[in-house]
């Protein structure tokens, strides 16, 4: 009977203090962070800006596959003609090429993946803060980003948000 004691005051701080909540309006908006991130001009600027960057590694890397294929056709076109050492050159060269382009291609994708995540996490900041400046404008009292199953249109503050990334 102890033990329920405080579980039970704990029960009737919480309720008085709903009741007291749900009596002076609480004011509550959510953000689509995701359409924020679809659709929002820094994104897109951020997206046109890390492709420029990685665009000659990109382009060195298809020059790669290329030169490779070109090997590996002329093995399996040429192959039956070649001479013995002529032919195992060809097929080291080959297993050389190929192991050094799935790393470079594996690096890539590692390097490609740090630049968007730092990219990413200087936009969710922003974003935070405009959704911050937003919710103050608005008078919101909370702002939820994900988690929301159902809402009414009119607390989804996403096309005020997007608007003021637009203005930046």
């Amino acid at each position: 009977m102890m033990k329920k004691m405080p579980l039970l005051a704990v029960l009737a701080v919480f309720l008085v203090s709903l009741s007291g909540a749900a009596s002076s309006a609480t004011k509550i908006a959510y953000v689509e962070v995701g359409k924020v991130l679809q659709e929002s001009p820094q994104v897109k600027a951020v997206k046109e800006k890390i492709r420029k960057e990685f665009a000659k590694r990109d382009d060195q890397l298809v020059a790669e596959q290329k030169k490779l294929k070109k090997l590996k056709e002329k093995l399996s076109r040429d192959g039956n003609i070649m001479g013995e050492a002529e032919r195992k050159r060809l097929e080291r060269d080959i297993i050389a090429r190929t192991r050094k382009l799935k790393n470079a291609q594996s690096e890539f994708q590692e390097d490609l993946a740090l630049r968007q995540n730092e990219e990413l996490g200087k936009l969710r900041k922003m974003i935070a803060e405009v959704i911050v400046k937003v919710a103050k404008k608005g008078g919101y009292d909370m702002v939820l980003e994900s988690g929301v199953v159902w809402a009414n249109d009119k607390v989804n503050i996403t096309p005020q948000v997007l608007k003021e990334l637009k203005n930046r």
